[in-house]
């Protein structure tokens, strides 16, 4: 029971830490939850954490506290969830109330602007860091390359919701394994006498 305990209260302190330095939306928290929890803690795997991104991006609300939610569910269960999006949101919400409190003050500040150019130039690097390494995770066939590739080319070039990205992706993947499946089986009755 303890050893429960101490895992949630892991998870809490893990996400707030996170939460203080995932700056540029939620795809800065994916590096630092591999680091965390799959290399270091060995909690998770790289695939499990693509899962909680590929879902997590496909249901309604924020995708960091979807992703936040499944992971500390998967953990640690009802309690790890909440564990891990209260640890996530604390460090926001209580940046969001100073600043709202002294609003007034720091928009006329133009260092904290500098700052903050700064800190969403060096997010890129980080994403780009954590796909690279979860790339052999999922990108699994040839037909992977072509999903991803075509994915990119919608998301740069159109305004397709990146949602609807998903759930194309998702479909795509289901009616190639359907395809594949039938060609195995097929192949199989074909060659029986």
């Amino acid at each position: 029971m303890w050893e429960k305990w101490k895992k949630i209260g892991t998870i809490f302190c893990v996400m707030f830490k996170i939460g203080c330095f995932t700056f540029g939306g939620g795809w800065g928290i994916v590096a630092q939850m591999q680091e965390e929890f799959t290399e270091r803690r060995h909690w998770v795997t790289e695939e499990q954490i693509l899962d909680f991104m590929s879902v997590g991006r496909s249901l309604p609300g924020l995708m960091i506290m979807n992703i936040s939610v499944m992971f500390g569910y998967t953990v640690a269960g009802p309690a790890g969830a909440f564990a891990a999006t209260l640890g996530l949101s604390a460090p926001a919400l209580l940046v969001f109330a100073l600043v709202t409190y002294f609003y007034t003050a720091m928009k006329q500040i133009h260092t904290i602007n500098r700052v903050l150019n700064g800190v969403r130039s060096a997010v890129i690097p980080v994403i780009i860091g954590a796909s690279w390494k979860m790339k052999g995770q999922a990108l699994v066939s040839k037909i992977s390359y072509v999903i991803m590739a075509a994915a990119f080319l919608v998301c740069a070039f159109t305004k397709v919701s990146k949602p609807m990205v998903v759930i194309l992706g998702a479909v795509f993947g289901l009616m190639l394994g359907i395809i594949q499946d039938r060609k195995m089986r097929d192949g199989k009755e074909g060659g029986q006498p």
